[in-house]
């Protein structure tokens, strides 16, 4: 009776101190296994929003040299990359027969010119002729008829009709002149402007065909050092924003893959409003102007531009992560968790078709209003805030505890 006294009075003391214990280590436990939360700071910094795109390099201008003879290349004097000036010779197309049509062309003139003079002459020996005829015919009507009055006065008439003819004949041979020396220059192929040879599509010896469609021979990028043109899509989604920049004259940031490592800053000189469609998406090109005073940027690069669309200094700003997450039902107070649930089930049911335009852009300004999630003990709780300007790492803090 006693040994089972003892061993009840040892089982209560160890059930007391096992419930004395349970409290602590309860919480313990329960302190070991909640969530630890990666928290960040609300900080005041600077925000930048951009409008990403790909372009393409391009000079301001591309020359294309052409020819309007043919014959075949005797002489090429310009090459790839070649700094060139305004009217010097590139290449020589074979001038022997232009020269031969300009011969042939001279000597037409002079045989023109000669008949000028006797047409001419001839004039001449009429109205003396006529003048003679007259004054026998004022001494006496008898010495001169009528007829033969007609006959002088017709016969020079005829002679001043043939003198405009040759004159006209004249001004044909010295046109067709002109045209045989212009194509007999048009053999010496030159540069309109000064520039750079960016391109060459002939080979000496090989012989040009000019009948139907002037050959392109050279093409020609002029100030390719001074500046170069990014022809950049832009999503029409967008293209408001990139109207706003070009107003601010707010700088566009590009890189090329030839040169990782540089930044390269340009300027928007143009939004065309050409549009292109491709599978349902419409584009606008938007034309970006850079110095290129080191040659870093050269014809057909791809470049990835960033467009500032704005920027604000000393600002309060909410990382993006923070408005990114979305705890579980159960790691929310209660009152909270109706946010999680949805609280416009009603409008959400309505498909963005159906909504009119003024509900559509209700919405679209709704969407700044937003929650973050703070922890309160073991739970979270729902902090809502207004956001504003945004850039690959923060939110503007517009309002919010």
């Amino acid at each position: 009776m006693k040994k089972l006294l003892k061993i009840i009075v040892v089982l209560a003391l160890m059930g007391g101190l096992g419930w004395a214990a349970y409290g602590p280590l309860a919480k313990r436990w329960k302190a070991s296994h909640l969530p630890r939360w990666r928290t960040a700071k609300v900080s005041r910094g600077e925000i930048i929003a951009t409008v990403n795109s790909n372009g393409t390099v391009k000079p301001i201008l591309e020359v294309m040299v052409g020819t309007f003879v043919s014959g075949p290349i005797i002489e090429l004097r310009a090459d790839f990359n070649q700094v060139v000036k305004k009217g010097e010779l590139l290449a020589r197309i074979d001038p022997r027969l232009y020269a031969a049509n300009v011969a042939r062309a001279d000597a037409a003139l002079a045989t023109r010119e000669a008949d000028v003079e006797n047409a001419q002459a001839l004039l001449q020996q009429a109205i003396r002729s006529e003048r003679r005829a007259l004054a026998l015919q004022a001494e006496n009507e008898d010495f001169i008829s009528i007829k033969e009055m007609d006959t002088f006065h017709y016969n020079r008439k005829s002679l001043e009709a043939r003198l405009k003819q040759t004159q006209a004949a004249v001004l044909q041979a010295e046109a067709d002149l002109s045209n045989s020396e212009a194509n007999l220059d048009y053999t010496e192929i030159r540069s309109p402007v000064d520039g750079m040879v960016i391109d060459r599509k002939i080979d000496e010896g090989q012989t040009l065909a000019a009948q139907f469609q002037a050959p392109e021979l050279f093409v020609v990028a002029p100030d390719m050092k001074k500046k170069m043109h990014i022809f950049a899509s832009v999503d029409e989604a967008d293209i408001g924003l990139i109207r706003q920049a070009q107003q601010e004259n707010r700088p566009v940031e590009f890189r090329v893959d030839a040169y990782p490592d540089d930044l390269f800053q340009g300027q928007i000189v143009q939004l065309r409003k050409n549009s292109t469609t491709t599978l349902n998406v419409v584009t606008y090109p938007v034309v970006v102007s850079a110095a290129n005073p080191d040659l870093k940027l050269l014809p057909g690069m791809t470049a990835s531009l960033s467009f500032q669309i704005a920027k604000k200094e000393k600002i309060l700003r909410v990382p993006n992560e923070a408005l990114r997450f979305y705890p579980n039902r159960q790691q929310v107070r209660p009152e909270d968790r109706k946010i999680l649930d949805g609280t416009h089930e009603e409008e959400n049911e309505i498909p963005e078709s159906g909504r009119s335009a003024a509900d559509r852009a209700t919405v679209s300004r709704k969407r700044n209003h937003r929650h973050v999630w703070m922890a309160e003990g073991e739970w979270l709780k729902a902090v809502p805030v207004e956001v504003g300007l945004i850039d690959s790492k923060f939110h503007e803090l517009v309002a919010g505890d």
